[in-house]
Order: C-alpha cells, then sequence, then structure tokens
C-alpha cells in the first residue's frame, strides 16, 4: 500500500482536537497510550467518554458494561434512563435555540435549499411524536421511515426515539419487495414516506412503491406521506394515508421526551443478504448514542459550528451515524438528495464551497468514479473550509487515496478512513486527526475497540500477513442480536472463535504499526493456493492510465481452484481492444505475480452499485457463473447487470 507518511499532523491540529482535551483530562500522552488504556478497561473508556461529551443520562447508570450473559449479550449503562432525542435536539434547542441543526439540498439546486435551526427541528420532530401517538404507536412499535435524505427524515427519526417507538431506515432507492421485506420483518405499524424525489433530473415515484409495499404487509396501518415534490397526481388511500402537514398541524409544538432504559431498542438497520434475507440489525438508545458522539467527536473532529456531510443515504448506517453524531454534539449535519454529479460533474465540490463544508465524508467508489471526469471541476471551487475528509465502505487505492487528499484537500487534511459495518454500530478501525498516515491505512483500532487481525489457528498473525479482523470484547454499539434470529447472529459473528466476534474483513498491520484492509473474506481470491483481496487487483488495475475504476471477481476453476476476471471501465478515450485487455493483464502480473494474472479482462460501461457507491462485486462474480447473486434491492443502477452479461 506504500510506505511513506503523506499527513503528519500540526500543531494546530493536535491542539484542536476533541480527542486531545480528552487525553490532557486524563493524563495520557500518546496516541499508544490512549489506545492501550481504552482496550485495557473499557469500562473505564466509556463511563470517560459519556462525561467528557456530556451525554445527559436522566437518571444515572449503576454499571457500564454487563457481561453477565457472555460476550454476544452484552448490555451497557445498565441502570440508566436517557433519551437520544434529549441529547441529540432538545438540549440544543434550549441552549442554542438558532444554531443551525440540519441544512439541506435538494437536487434542484441552490434554490432548493433549506436551513433548519435545533429550536425548529425540535418543534418539528415534537409534531411528529405527537402525531404518531394519536395513530397509536406505542413504545416498542415499529415505525418505517422510507424517506430522501431531508430535515423530515432527521425529524423522523427524533419523534420515534422521543417516544420510544423503533424506527427502520429504509434505502431511498429500494423496491417495493424490499420495503415490504423489512416493514414484514419488523411487523411496523406506520410507514413515512415523501411522494417522490428528483434523481438524475427524474422523478423517484416514492409514494407508488410505498403502496406497494404497503399492500402486502397486514401490520402498516397508516402512511404518512410528505409532500417533498407537492405531486397532484401521487396516489391516495382514504382512511389509511395521511398528510404529513395536516398531521403536524393538528398537534401541539411540545412533546415530553420519554425517558427510556439505556438498552431501549432505538431502530433497526437491515444488510442485504447474499441469500436475500435482509439482516436485521438491532441498535440501542445508550450504547449507540454514547460510541457515535465518541467517533464524530474524536475520529472525525466535529465541533459545534461546523458542518458535517457524508455522502450516504438514511437506509446506510451511516446515515443515522451522521445525524446522531452531528446531533450529539450540537454541530450541524448537511444533507443532500440527489446525485452527486448531476447536473454536472462537480456537483459535490459546488456544495462543499457554497456550504461551507467542514468534514466530507465519501466512499472510494465515489471518488473513483470522479476522478475521470477531470481535476478543473475540483480546481474551480473553493474548499478552504473543509478541515477533515473521511471515507468507508471498502478498501482504498492509492492512486484514488492520493488524489483526494492532493487535490481536495491540497494535501492540508487527514483522511480519516473508517472501517465497521452495521452490526458493528460503528467503527473497528479508524485513524484519528493527531495521528500521522499512510496512503489507504486505517491507521489502527477505534477507541475501545480490543481489535487484533488472527490467523486460521486464531492467534495474531506476523506483521505484513494477512488474517481475519477479529474484536476480543464487546463495544456499545453492537447490535443486540439479529432481529428474530438470535441463531443466525452467533452463527454469523461468534462462531468462528467463541467468545471473538468475527467480522468478515481481511486486514493486516504492517512494520510501523499501520493498519490496512483488503476487502471482505467473503470477497478472498483464492489462486493456486494462494490468497489475495480483490481490492489488490483492483489496485494494479488502477495504477494504469486508461482504467477509471474496476471490479475483480473469482470464478472456478478446476486446476487453480478459482481464476480472476475483472470487469473494467475505461476512461474516455481509451479503446476495449484485445490488446489493452493484455496489457491490462501484464500490469496485474507485474504488480502481483504471475500466478496472479487475470484469466479473463470483461471492458463494462459501468459496474454494478449501491447508493453509497459501493461496488457489488457478488453480483459480478454471479453474472460470470450464472448462479443466483441473492438479494440485489439495494443497486441503484441494476440494469448494469444486465449490460454486464451481455458482454460475457
Amino acid at each position: 500500500m506504500g510506505d511513506r507518511v503523506v499527513w503528519s499532523p500540526s500543531e494546530d491540529y493536535v491542539r484542536r482536537a476533541n480527542v486531545s482535551r480528552f487525553m490532557l483530562a486524563h493524563g495520557i500522552e500518546t496516541y499508544e497510550e490512549l489506545v492501550r488504556r481504552s482496550i485495557d478497561d473499557v469500562a473505564w473508556f466509556w463511563d470517560a467518554v459519556a462525561k467528557d461529551l456530556g451525554i445527559e443520562f436522566f437518571e444515572p447508570y449503576e454499571r457500564v458494561a454487563d457481561l453477565s450473559r457472555g460476550a454476544p449479550w452484552a448490555t451497557w449503562f445498565a441502570g440508566g434512563k436517557l433519551n437520544l432525542a434529549h441529547n441529540c435536539v432538545d438540549r440544543w434547542a434550549e441552549r442554542t435555540p438558532d444554531a443551525l441543526a440540519v441544512v439541506w439540498e435538494g437536487e434542484e439546486g441552490p434554490d432548493a435549499v433549506r436551513r433548519v435551526t435545533y429550536a425548529e427541528l425540535r418543534e418539528t420532530a415534537d409534531r411528529l411524536a405527537g402525531g404518531l401517538r394519536s395513530l397509536g404507536v406505542q413504545a416498542g412499535d415499529a415505525v418505517g421511515i422510507f424517506l430522501p435524505m431531508s430535515p423530515e427524515a432527521v425529524a423522523a427519526t427524533l419523534a420515534c426515539a422521543k417516544l420510544g417507538a423503533v424506527y427502520l431506515p429504509i434505502f431511498s432507492g429500494y423496491g417495493a419487495d424490499a420495503v415490504a421485506t423489512r416493514l414484514a420483518d419488523a411487523d411496523a405499524k406506520v410507514l413515512i414516506t415523501a411522494d417522490g424525489f428528483p434523481r438524475r433530473g427524474k422523478v423517484v415515484p416514492m409514494k407508488e412503491t410505498a403502496d406497494a409495499a404497503v399492500a402486502e404487509v397486514s401490520s402498516v396501518r397508516h402512511v404518512i406521506v410528505w409532500p417533498r415534490l407537492g405531486r397532484s397526481d401521487a396516489p391516495w388511500a382514504d382512511g389509511r394515508d395521511v398528510g404529513w402537514d395536516d398531521l403536524l398541524g393538528g398537534q401541539p409544538g411540545r412533546f415530553e421526551t420519554e425517558s427510556l432504559d439505556a438498552e431501549h431498542p432505538l431502530f433497526i438497520a437491515y444488510t442485504s443478504g447474499t441469500t436475500g434475507r435482509p439482516k436485521g440489525s438491532v441498535h440501542v438508545h445508550g450504547g449507540f448514542l454514547v460510541k457515535i458522539a465518541e467517533e464524530v467527536a474524536y475520529q472525525t473532529d466535529l465541533h459545534p459550528g461546523e458542518t458535517l456531510f457524508w455522502v450516504t443515504d438514511m437506509g446506510w448506517i451511516m446515515g443515522p451515524w451522521e445525524i446522531t453524531g452531528a446531533g450529539a454534539l450540537g454541530a450541524t449535519v448537511f444533507l443532500y438528495d440527489g446525485a452527486p454529479n448531476h447536473p454536472a460533474p462537480d456537483r459535490l465540490w459546488d456544495m462543499v464551497e457554497r456550504h461551507r463544508i467542514t468534514t466530507l465524508g465519501v466512499s472510494p467508489t465515489l471518488i473513483r468514479g470522479l476522478i475521470p471526469t477531470g481535476d478543473e471541476h475540483v480546481a474551480r471551487h473553493d474548499l478552504s473550509s473543509l478541515r477533515i475528509l473521511a471515507s468507508t465502505g471498502e478498501p482504498w487505492n492509492p492512486d484514488p487515496y492520493l488524489w483526494l487528499f492532493d487535490t481536495v484537500g491540497g494535501g492540508r487534511c487527514p483522511i480519516i478512513n473508517i472501517s465497521g459495518g452495521t452490526e458493528v454500530g460503528a467503527c473497528f478501525l479508524s485513524p484519528l486527526p493527531i495521528t500521522s498516515l499512510k496512503p489507504c491505512t486505517v491507521r489502527g483500532p477505534a477507541l475501545g475497540m480490543d481489535v487484533d487481525v488472527w490467523g486460521p489457528d486464531g492467534t495474531t498473525v506476523a506483521p505484513g500477513e494477512v488474517g481475519e479482523l477479529v474484536c476480543r470484547q464487546p463495544w456499545p454499539a453492537m447490535t443486540r442480536g439479529i432481529h428474530r434470529d438470535p441463531d443466525r447472529y452467533l452463527a454469523t459473528y461468534w462462531s468462528r472463535f467463541p467468545g471473538v466476534w468475527t467480522h468478515g474483513d481481511w486486514a493486516s498491520i504492517d512494520e510501523d504499526g499501520f493498519w490496512f484492509l483488503h476487502g471482505r473474506s467473503d470477497d478472498t481470491l483464492k489462486i493456486a493456493g494462494k490468497r489475495l483481496g480483490p481490492a489488490e487487483v483492483e489496485s494494479a488495475l488502477a495504477s494504469h492510465a486508461s482504467v477509471a475504476e474496476s471490479g475483480a471477481v473469482g470464478v472456478p476453476d478446476e486446476v487453480k481452484g478459482e481464476q480472476i476476471w475483472c470487469f473494467v471501465v475505461l476512461r474516455p478515450g481509451a479503446e476495449a481492444t484485445d490488446e489493452m485487455a493484455a496489457e491490462l493483464s501484464g500490469v496485474v502480473a507485474e504488480h502481483l505475480g504471475k500466478a496472479f494474472r487475470p484469466s479473463r479482462i470483461v471492458f463494462v460501461d459501468e459496474l454494478p452499485k449501491t447508493r453509497s457507491a459501493k461496488i457489488v462485486r457478488r453480483a459480478l462474480r454471479a453474472a460470470a457463473t450464472g448462479d443466483d447473486p441473492g438479494d440485489l434491492s439495494s443497486l441503484e443502477n441494476p440494469e448494469a447487470i444486465d449490460r454486464v452479461r451481455a458482454r460475457l
């Protein structure tokens, strides 16, 4: 991945960092000591975090962690009562009512901008909480949130939290079947949706999708409709459908936020399963709030008066992550409900400039997709407001990483490259703004996360070797199981090494102690007995000037076990010829060794991706083998699969 250090924090970064305040308060002098103390005594650490960040409990907790039922079923902040909504909106509405809580821009452009203060956000959340209760929603009931990124989506999560309902964040691009599956699994009573939203200049008819989904779910009694587009032709079911404005207009402007047990469920986040069976990760008020507040404060170093923008959707864990983190710190979250490169390739950079974004979170795939459009789209914008660049989703390649670091950040912003997951509810690995960085690194363990890299025998691998990422102790934001399927939860994460969480990521630690990711272990290529991560193949391809992006997968082979197929998107002007294919195969062989020369290079117009810009490699593998790809409802561009098959 590269041995040179590209970022070393200035004195100003160190002095200003939230984590430096924490270290000073506890007499901690070095990064290494901080990580060690946070892991050696996790109860001390999470108690200290809650106090440092001013997390407010209505009733104090008696015990930080309870492992009496074993690590898989650990609970946190026992005896404590609180509410995430109180911490993320109510207290700021009282103390800093005019501070901006949410800034939103629609795909329509600068004229479609709204700025919502903490006082305004609380009133909306309070009115909606009252409206939900008037519709019969009680504590513990599930409410689906099928909305584009918007202030209304934030208010909906907070309204559910206020009355103790469990919200279901649902990806705004899902089809009816995917929405229905999630609503049915949770027995949702209410679905909150919109009449539609624009995507690349076309209307996405959310209400029609919602109606088709609800028709399959008997538990849903009401559908609340936010008129995002003001469509007069949107379908309507009298007696079931409720207008957003009518519902909120009939409620008082204040709702008494419930005092809830720290372990009270907050939301269920669903991931797409490879078998078509989504997994529902259950997250709770206390643990999720404390862990996410800690990450946004110490990792992305967000302060009041600053603005966090993560290019994501409410249906992915980074949606709840950014709105919870910004709210817990009294800062501002920026939301955008359109395509990041529409109507022009500089849309993302234009918004950073106009809204003075300080913390920008992206996926590596998004950056790889923007690079071929040209540096001039970045250069024409003033990005001096940026202090922190952040990323997650998949491993980096060096060239795109350095493009983000140099071209976007001007070499002056660290890339906080984090890794975790929906079930983790947080991060396993992350840099801090006070740490030096090498290209592509995740630097080391996230604070309080007792992670290691193990070989098949359950021992730590040697420096430079690739092994399984594991976590030896529980953490506050860990899922409280898979909804309605405890056996699947134990089998998925706790069965490989009893009492130890196995996440399914390949990782390594170099001689200098810098950690790196190498992709999902279920994406691993096994060539003639040797293991290889697809990111390494894709990295080699990315070094060629003609390659915009690629996806590498393993296809069964009688001799080698697997052979490598690479699906390649070329830059404009490059020609998809046999000669180019041979040249690219040679590049991979040169970088990784002749044993890893791809058996086939397939040139495609685009790769199948999720809305958060992750490449769905299992879809590519299924296209190559003719197998069932599993649940593909999260794809933003499902038509890409048909085009890939047409090239085979």
